[in-house]
């Protein structure tokens, strides 16, 4: 089965978002990722409850949302109430990882968790089993348009390895500096959902040209 495309709108026209989604359901994207900053657990600030709403009426893709928040059980039932169709927290963000898991499963929602770069995958090891998706972050979060960071992925390819002897048919994501350079290794590595932000919105031609491009990178 192909990776998919998700299409992160932290890079699109503040402006215009709801354009920016439409035109990612138009380009054959997967899911809408949407990055959620308190500047707080990282010093950007950007969305909440309210623009994810807005954006559920804007497109019929999935939203994928990813919280990078401190305390996040308290915002988790305003973000499925405002129509996220993923949430992902982060593990760091939380002290009692299993109770935030099973509040998003009560609530709908898709239940996903992220670790940095520096944080071992030992983190999710007793709460693999409860998750649908997990985020490797391949850059430090907080800021749009960095560059991937290699070893992420060595980090990558361990977790599949370890999913794949476990039987586990979650989701592997990569977010941070997938490109048409970066997004063929990444895949290699065992991703099968790719966040793209700058690499689709910041390209200089239309969205539907870049997931092109992205797409043949790929080998699709």
């Amino acid at each position: 089965m192909k990776a998919k495309i998700a299409a992160s709108i932290l890079t699109a026209d503040a402006a215009n978002l709801g354009n920016a989604a439409r035109q990612a359901e138009m380009a054959g994207a997967d899911y809408l990722h949407v990055d959620v900053m308190d500047g707080h657990f990282v010093p950007n600030i950007t969305f909440g409850p309210t623009v994810v709403a807005a954006l559920r009426k804007a497109t019929n893709l999935p939203l994928d949302v990813h919280l990078m928040i401190e305390q996040p059980e308290r915002h988790i039932t305003a973000f499925a109430e405002a129509g996220a169709h993923i949430l992902t927290v982060q593990v760091e963000a939380c002290v009692h990882l299993h109770r935030v898991v099973q509040q998003m499963r009560e609530l709908g929602v898709k239940p996903g968790v992220a670790l940095n770069p520096a944080t071992p995958l030992a983190s999710i090891e007793e709460i693999l089993g409860d998750l649908e998706l997990v985020l490797i972050m391949t850059v430090n979060p907080g800021f749009g348009g960095q560059r991937l960071i290699p070893a992420t992925l060595d980090k990558l390819q361990r977790l599949r390895q370890k999913t794949e002897a476990i039987g586990w048919h979650g989701e592997l994501e990569v977010d941070g500096g997938i490109n048409p350079a970066t997004v063929a290794a990444a895949v290699q590595a065992g991703a099968n959902v790719l966040v793209v932000g700058a690499g689709l919105y910041n390209t200089g031609t239309t969205l539907a040209e870049a997931m092109a491009h992205l797409r043949k990178a790929m080998g699709d």
